[in-house]
């Protein structure tokens, strides 16, 4: 079954959103936009695959919400880069703009201080995850608003779609090695992704600007994700998937 229509990968970046994206049988294109809202005003019919988390508990269990104890133990070495996400009380217990270093880090701990409150085990926020919580809020709060979005906007995760469009197999090196690209592991991930159709030059270019190279790779393999969404194929972790209270869907989604 062939997809129908616009599909659009996206991924968090500096500058707000990286989207790779492409009409039916047309090459991809790369855009970044400075908001979620935006990137839907632009791509307003497309199936989209995105690397956030949708869909927060009210309590969080063992590992996070459910889908990421699910999708860690197939990711082998890669699996840290599954986060834990904790409740929406503590994604949503500071949403300040935090203008010091002293302020983000003060956030950081009352927001850890909730999700300590908020889940069995007791467990606090990582830094990492901290960062990505107002990328998370600007989604949620768009699916809540808007329900008719949830049957096109879709949660993914790089590795765990690296690895289904490997064949089962997780990617053998890391993308990024102490904060740093690691050469090989993009090659790795471009040669991956060249077996899928892209063409090399479109992943050779430099990411527009406010993105990272990887931001760029991750993009266009949700992407391909958000096709197999589209034509049926893709898998939901887990299977069915949980709802939150406002009964949009939890799962990662390859």
């Amino acid at each position: 079954m062939k997809p129908d229509g616009w599909l659009a990968g996206v991924d968090g970046c500096k500058a707000g959103w990286i989207a790779v994206h492409r009409e039916l049988d047309k090459p991809p294109s790369v855009s970044v936009f400075t908001s979620f809202q935006a990137l839907l005003d632009a791509l307003p019919d497309a199936t989209i695959a995105v690397d956030m988390p949708i869909g927060l508990p009210d309590r969080s269990g063992k590992g996070g919400r459910g889908p990421e104890a699910l999708v860690r133990p197939l990711l082998g070495a890669r699996q840290s880069s599954v986060f834990a996400i904790p409740s929406r009380a503590a994604l949503y217990a500071d949403t300040g703009d935090f203008t010091t270093t002293e302020a983000w880090y003060a956030a950081h701990r009352r927001a850890s201080a909730v999700a300590m409150e908020t889940s069995d085990p007791p467990r606090g926020v990582s830094i990492q995850a901290f960062g990505i919580f107002s990328k998370i809020r600007e989604i949620d709060s768009l699916l809540i608003a808007r329900p008719e979005l949830r049957c096109r906007v879709f949660e993914s995760h790089p590795e765990v779609a690296f690895r289904r469009l490997n064949g089962g197999t997780a990617m053998s090196l890391p993308k990024k090695i102490k904060g740093s690209v690691n050469p090989a592991g993009m090659e790795e991930r471009k040669t991956l992704l060249c077996r899928h159709g892209y063409d090399r030059r479109f992943l050779d270019q430099a990411p527009p600007r406010g993105a990272a190279s990887d931001d760029f790779l991750d993009a266009a393999a949700m992407m391909l994700i958000a096709g197999r969404i589209a034509a049926g194929e893709a898998r939901p972790y887990p299977d069915p998937p949980l709802t939150d209270r406002f009964g949009i869907p939890i799962a990662i989604w390859a």
